[in-house]
């Protein structure tokens, strides 16, 4: 009989980072110091465009409307020039324009340079999140991606958060100084993850040879990729988790907050903080308990958390300009980002673990997009809906939706998946007497072998 398998040992920052590769220590050193610069600006575009440089209100919502539409318009090229090119190719270039987006923006002095920036941003933004994850997957071993991609996570909205506390104490609307230092600062803070790129980690392209016998084959397209079945339920999966998610915290949760339940710019501020807290404090926690389990039922409980977030955001209301209101807005950010923690370790390590090597990059530009169509679309709804005076119908069909991922993920996704894809530990086969251990191979997204 086979001896039993050793237990794995608890999560530890410690453990984790003496067991990650160089170069994916390397990519996290720079994960806290790159968000701080986006934390500096994220919570003041309106702020700039509308109060410091006198743009109309409307004017400014379209404006900031180019950002993700310049998103899901690159994120099918970027795909491609990930797959071609290599990985670290497509972030290089991402890196560069975001930097040259903000220098726009610090001196966007007129509607077309604001717009020219944004734009330059949102195209950079949809082309390195999925340029990330599949040079990510290139390094760092499957049995390590989801811990990763929490951890990563995590440190992001660190300095995120941080980043935004020191915004808010540098800028100020009667000085346009202030404003173009934030956005050049924004700018620089890419420079430290250009140069691990260009220097340390040249020799990582994040690029795979084409199988053999697939060489002369035609280009797949993302038609062809949506069409697996398998593919087609986790692409499914993922808009309805991003339209219920991240689609409405920048959008409907701050209107229906402001507008319904009378929560002034102090409360909303509070629970922004809290929900960055939540999430930088739970992260690691959250990955010890969701370790070995199958993912899509940790993606219900995400859901879950995210029903109960609305559910809480809908009682606001009921209590419209109290302080109450303001701590269940708080407790609803925070409920949200014990969705989050769920949420960011999970999809993209099941989408990585799906995805041909070679293929990497088409597979996480089609979530990618699947994120910013759920970007485009949900500000739309919620708008609709909540400036209509429908905020108990906007709070319904977020629940629905909440409802509909954990069908989704239950119902049609998991039967679809090979335990080891789903994030369960799989026992190798006991050998007969005598008989020796073979390692067994399948390819990402298979099912499993039928022994004979």
């Amino acid at each position: 009989m086979a001896p039993p398998a050793p237990p794995t040992p608890p999560l530890s920052l410690r453990s984790f980072w003496s067991d990650l590769p160089r170069e994916g220590r390397l990519l996290l050193s720079v994960v806290v110091f790159e968000f701080i610069g986006t934390g500096l600006v994220l919570p003041f575009h309106v702020v700039y465009l509308h109060e410091v440089r006198d743009f109309p209100l409307s004017d400014v919502g379209l404006l900031l409307a180019l950002s993700p539409l310049a998103g899901l318009l690159m994120v099918g090229p970027g795909g491609a020039a990930i797959d071609r090119f290599g990985a670290r190719v497509v972030m290089i270039s991402t890196a560069l324009l975001l930097a040259c987006g903000d220098v726009v923006l610090a001196f966007a002095d007129t509607q077309l340079l604001a717009g020219i920036g944004l734009a330059l941003n949102g195209a950079a933004f949809g082309m390195s999140f999925p340029a990330v994850q599949s040079l990510v997957a290139t390094i760092i071993p499957a049995q390590m991606r989801q811990r990763y991609f929490g951890v990563n996570f995590a440190l992001l909205n660190l300095g995120i958060g941080i980043g935004g506390v020191v915004g808010g104490f540098v800028v100020d609307v009667e000085r346009l100084t202030t404003f173009r230092a934030i956005y050049l600062c924004d700018a620089a803070s890419y420079a430290p993850a250009l140069f691990l790129l260009l220097v340390p980690l040249r020799h990582v392209s994040g690029k795979a040879p084409r199988p053999p016998d697939d060489v002369d084959a035609a280009p797949v397209s993302y038609l062809t990729v949506l069409r697996q079945p398998v593919v087609g339920s986790l692409t499914l999966l993922t808009f309805v988790a991003a339209f219920v998610g991240y689609g409405q915290l920048n959008t409907g949760f701050p209107a229906f907050a402001s507008e319904v339940s009378g929560v002034d710019t102090r409360g909303l501020g509070l629970a922004f903080a809290a929900n960055t807290l939540v999430i930088v404090l739970l992260q690691l926690v959250v990955l010890r308990r969701i370790e070995g389990r199958r993912r899509t039922r940790v993606i219900v409980v995400m859901a879950l958390a995210f029903a109960a977030c609305w559910l809480l955001l809908g009682v606001s209301g009921l209590l419209s300009g109290t302080v109450g209101a303001t701590l269940l807005v708080a407790a609803c950010a925070s409920v949200f980002a014990l969705g989050e923690t769920m949420m960011q370790p999970t999809i993209p390590a099941l989408v990585n673990e799906l995805a041909p090597d070679h293929l990497r990059g088409r597979y996480n530009a089609l979530s990618s997009g699947v994120f910013n169509l759920a970007a485009v679309t949900a500000p739309v709804v919620a708008g609709f809906l909540i400036g209509h005076g429908h905020a108990p119908v906007y709070i319904g069909l977020l629940l629905l939706g909440c409802l509909a991922c954990c069908a989704v993920s239950v119902l049609r996704l998991e039967p679809q998946l090979p335990p080891g894809a789903n994030g369960v530990r799989v026992p190798p086969p006991e050998p007969a007497d005598g008989a020796p251990v073979l390692p067994i191979t399948t390819v990402a997204g298979s099912p499993p072998p039928v022994p004979d």
